[in-house]
């Protein structure tokens, strides 16, 4: 999956998430064996991010400069 994905659906957690705003996905492989993504969210004061259902996002590509920008 990419590092970056972006919001599609935030029923239920509309006060962390912003749908079609792009967060930036944590690695956490036992979290996405159970159907749930690692993101820093708009409580980005957490470095260890937070977990959300993986069907609330998909992956998106970004250009070469904005990776860098977003971390």
């Amino acid at each position: 999956m990419s590092d970056f994905v972006l919001c599609i659906r935030n029923e239920g957690y509309s006060a962390s998430l912003v749908v079609g705003k792009v967060y930036r996905r944590l690695p956490d492989p036992e979290a996405e064996a159970h159907g749930m993504i690692r993101i820093i969210d708009e409580d980005s004061e957490e470095p260890e991010g937070y977990l959300y259902p993986a069907s609330m996002f998909i992956p998106v590509i970004l250009p070469e400069e904005a990776p860098r920008v977003l971390r």
